[in-house]
C-alpha cells in the first residue's frame, strides 16, 4: 500500500467523523464509540487468522487479502478514533527497519 493510498484514506476517515452516522458505515462506528471499533477489529483480525489458515491448505489467497484489507481498515478507524494517523506508525515502522526483530524486541523492553 502506497503512502498515497493511507493518506487519502486517512483524509477520507477525518471526514467521517462529520458525517451523519445513519448515511456512513464509518461515522456509525466513531458513533458507537471506541469498544465498537475495537471489536470490529478483533473481529476483522479474527476473520483474518482464518482465512491465512485457509490459504495455506488450498493455496488461494484472495480470501486472505481481502480480510487483511477489512482489518487494516479497521485499523486506521481506530487509529483516527485516538488521533493517531498511518503517517506515525509508517515512521515507526521505518525506525525498526534495519534492526533485527531480537533487537527491536529488546529495545522495547529497556524503555
Amino acid at each position: 500500500m502506497s503512502n498515497d493510498v493511507l493518506s487519502a484514506l486517512s483524509q477520507v476517515l477525518e471526514q467521517r467523523k462529520q458525517a451523519d452516522p445513519d448515511s456512513s458505515y464509518v461515522a456509525s462506528l466513531y458513533a458507537k464509540g471506541l469498544n465498537k471499533i475495537l471489536e470490529k477489529v478483533g473481529e476483522e483480525a479474527t476473520e483474518t487468522i482464518l482465512a491465512a489458515k485457509d490459504a495455506e491448505r488450498s493455496g488461494a489467497t484472495k480470501e486472505l487479502i481481502g480480510e487483511t484489507a477489512d482489518l487494516w481498515f479497521h485499523s486506521l478507524i481506530m487509529l483516527s478514533q485516538l488521533g493517531v494517523g498511518p503517517d506515525q506508525v509508517l515512521e515507526e515502522l521505518d525506525r525498526r527497519f534495519g534492526l533485527s526483530g531480537l533487537e527491536e524486541k529488546a529495545s522495547r523492553k529497556s524503555s
